[in-house]
């Protein structure tokens, strides 16, 4: 009898083993360090924004530690798909292109496309205004696949950067007139640089945000997004975003909830029901 509850109790804890490695295993991402809002360089050392107090409190909220690297955009992905990263914690555009290679959860906020110029230059009306002239985009974003199309199509230059940093540094400087970036940070440099302006704003094309995971794993997409989906449920993920970008909106993603997995439209998609339980 005692050798046969061994035998039970044995079984049990072999079934829990993996889920219990799993809570404690830590999460490995990164980010772009000098994008802010997003994830910036901290006084005194170490990574802030948006984006780390956001995944900080999704690792919280499934049990498990996380470490946050500081690296270059363009190196994320690529970092992902060898194995490197368990997801990209940075904030990706997702587009249909992205979706056919990786899985996204449902978007965290919403983006839009914005110009930001050097204060003193004439506003911008649209892409035409730029023929002739030069944009700065950040490295291995859809604003550099964009801008380079349209720049092909108006005529003007695109130069694309390792860092917002230096793209923000371009336009001050003078060598380029204007960048292309999503909204929050055109908005967030323009209230800590007094020489930048937030320009044009494209809000007829909104895009998700999201976090991408390696396509071959839905389980940790699943995860994430319910951890998102609980935070825009009691409110936490709009008070993140109104700390860090500024006030949301009705229809912000920070506080809706999409059905199924993923974003709705895209490659990757899981439309199925799926009951949020919220600790």
């Amino acid at each position: 009898m005692i050798n046969r509850f061994a035998a039970v109790a044995a079984a049990v804890l072999l079934c829990a083993a993996p889920a219990l490695a799993q809570e404690g295993k830590p999460l490995r991402t990164g980010v772009d360090g000098t994008y802010p809002p997003h994830a910036f360089p901290k006084p005194g050392g170490g990574t802030q924004g948006f984006n780390i107090d956001l995944f900080t409190e999704v690792a919280k909220r499934l049990k498990r530690p996380i470490t946050i690297d500081s690296v270059s955009f363009s190196t994320l992905i690529p970092g992902m798909e060898s194995g490197r990263y368990d997801f990209v914690a940075a904030p990706v555009t997702a587009t249909k292109e992205r979706a056919e290679k990786m899985l996204f959860t449902a978007g965290y906020i919403w983006t839009y496309y914005q110009f930001g110029i050097k204060k003193g230059s004439k506003p911008l009306t649209g892409w035409a205004d730029l023929k002739g002239k030069v944009v700065a985009v950040n490295k291995g974003t859809p604003y550099e696949t964009i801008s380079k199309e349209k720049g092909k199509e108006i005529g003007f230059e695109v130069q694309a950067y390792d860092s917002q940093a230096d793209v923000v540094q371009a336009v001050l400087s003078g060598r380029a007139y204007a960048t292309f970036v999503g909204n929050t940070s055109a908005q967030y440099i323009a209230k800590q640089t007094p020489q930048f302006v937030a320009d044009l704003a494209l809000k007829d094309n909104k895009l998700h945000w999201s976090a991408a995971v390696p396509k071959d794993n839905p389980k940790l997409r699943a995860e994430i997004q319910d951890a998102l989906d609980c935070m825009k449920k009691d409110g936490t993920l709009v008070k993140l975003y109104e700390k860090w970008i500024g006030p949301s909106e009705p229809d912000g993603l920070e506080r809706t909830v999409t059905p199924g997995y993923g974003v709705p439209g895209l490659p990757g998609y899981d439309p199925t029901p799926h009951e949020l339980k919220c600790g």
